[in-house]
């Protein structure tokens, strides 16, 4: 997974590499470094 660090905070949602779930992906920056991270299945 690569995360887009030029924007401040985001939410989204991506499928599983392996078994396609929807995966829910919310993180912030802070000063061009990953501040928080957080992963979650969704269904």
């Amino acid at each position: 997974m690569v995360l887009d660090l030029s924007v401040g905070r985001q939410t989204y949602i991506e499928d599983c590499e392996v078994c396609c779930k929807p995966i829910e992906v919310s993180f912030t920056v802070e000063d061009d470094e990953l501040a928080s991270f957080s992963a979650k299945t969704l269904g």
